[in-house]
């Protein structure tokens, strides 16, 4: 009778630890799906097809008075993703770095970078280290592991082709932004 009983609070203890972690694991994946709001590949893709270009005083100017943030985009500080983070910032990076191969070009812009800096502090993101210690580099001037800073985007999206090789010249830099 006393095995009979033993096994019975196993098992309870076991279904009882089962259930717990299965409820564990969909709040935490909740949570990240809230926290993230990950945008769909057509979305990428949109983001990526209309970035890019030479940005104006003007156009950053136009943009407000569109009720657009400094991309272009309708995204607000407190709607910013992780998916948005990592776009924006590998984007900009493309102007510092060498690479094969480059999808989506956002010009590098002090107004770009103190506006995701500030959305940092607005919400919760899985990588909001990464994308600090990025930005504020950037917003002192400092690119020379611009490299790097893509990598460590590159990898967060999952990159397989484009890996940064180095740093662009000056007269690089200035090549590829007139291509743009």
């Amino acid at each position: 009778m006393k095995k009979i009983i033993v096994v019975l609070v196993f098992l309870t203890i076991l279904i009882f630890g089962f259930v717990g972690y299965l409820i564990y694991t969909d709040m935490k994946a909740t949570e990240v799906d809230n926290n993230t709001e990950n945008r769909s590949s057509a979305e990428v893709n949109e983001m990526r097809e209309s970035a890019g270009g030479i940005i104006t005083e003007d156009d950053m100017q136009s943009f407000k008075a569109q009720g657009l943030n400094p991309f272009g985009q309708q995204t607000s500080l407190i709607e910013l993703t992780d998916t948005d983070y990592q776009e924006y910032i590998h984007g900009m990076s493309h102007q510092k770095v060498k690479a094969e191969q480059k999808w989506g070009f956002y010009q590098i812009n002090s107004e770009r970078i103190d506006w995701l800096l500030e959305g940092l502090n607005n919400t919760v993101l899985s990588h909001s280290n990464v994308y600090r210690q990025i930005l504020e580099k950037w917003a002192n001037g400092d690119f020379q592991n611009a490299d790097d800073d893509h990598n460590a985007i590159w990898e967060l999206q999952g990159g397989t082709i484009g890996r940064a090789t180095g740093v662009l010249s000056l007269e690089e830099e200035k090549e590829y932004i007139e291509s743009q």
